[in-house]
């Protein structure tokens, strides 16, 4: 399979070892928006991209319109993104996204949704908090991840939103969120009340957890129509 790569970063540089271990090509490494002509010269059967918030929208959007299935994993961006699910509905597109592509990362997203439903009934009597820890170059804050699995909570209506790093409320999810040297990243959902607390946790140990995800669900969409997430492609 030939992959381009859309954001030769460090995460790209990840990508590229893992993609070459798994016998793929890679057709293009690319910072920035590449141009249509570019991306056809690739010849690429997919595009993993793992840019920056002020260009991934344009970065999706091109391969889209181009029938070009894509991969992305840039957070940051979200309030764009039902514009280019509309995109890929009205182009009969391939779109992949995911906060995190790390297989027991998304395992964590079910386990902490499973866990919000089953104290739903005693949502009063616990308090809910989420820290994030990562290096010190992301930009994004809290993280994509963070935001996800609080969405959780609150979808099974444990609370009622939450806030970030400023005040404890039995109503809301605090996220407190740390840029710290190199970590590429961890996550601690803690449920606490007066008489006990759960607390889960999951730490990525380095970006290739979340490469090889990413490769994984490239393989995935070859040939698949429409918008999907990991959950579909480990079958959660």
């Amino acid at each position: 399979m030939n992959i381009a790569i859309i954001g030769y970063g460090k995460m790209g540089k990840a990508i590229e070892k893992i993609a070459r271990i798994r016998n793929h090509k890679i057709s293009l490494c690319y910072d920035g928006t590449p141009s249509l002509d570019l991306l056809n010269k690739s010849h690429s059967d997919v595009v993993i991209e793992f840019s920056q918030p002020h260009s991934a929208f344009n970065n999706v959007k091109i391969c889209i319109e181009n029938n070009i299935p894509i991969v992305c994993g840039t957070t940051g961006w979200l309030n764009q993104i039902k514009f280019i699910k509309k995109i890929c509905l009205e182009k009969n597109g391939s779109f992949l996204y995911s906060s995190n592509f790390s297989i027991g990362m998304n395992i964590f997203f079910e386990i902490n949704k499973k866990l919000s439903q089953l104290l739903q009934l005693f949502s009063k009597d616990y308090e809910v908090t989420i820290e994030e820890i990562h290096h010190k170059d992301k930009i994004d804050k809290p993280s994509g991840t963070a935001i996800f699995l609080a969405k959780d909570i609150v979808n099974n209506k444990m609370k009622e939103t939450w806030i970030l790093d400023n005040r404890k409320s039995k109503n809301h999810i605090l996220i407190s969120s740390k840029r710290l040297n190199n970590i590429p990243g961890i996550h601690i959902v803690k449920y606490k009340s007066k008489i006990d607390s759960i607390k889960i946790q999951h730490k990525a140990y380095s970006r290739e957890c979340f490469a090889l995800g990413a490769v994984i669900a490239a393989e995935w969409i070859q040939n698949k129509k429409g918008i999907f997430s990991m959950k579909e492609v480990l079958g959660l």
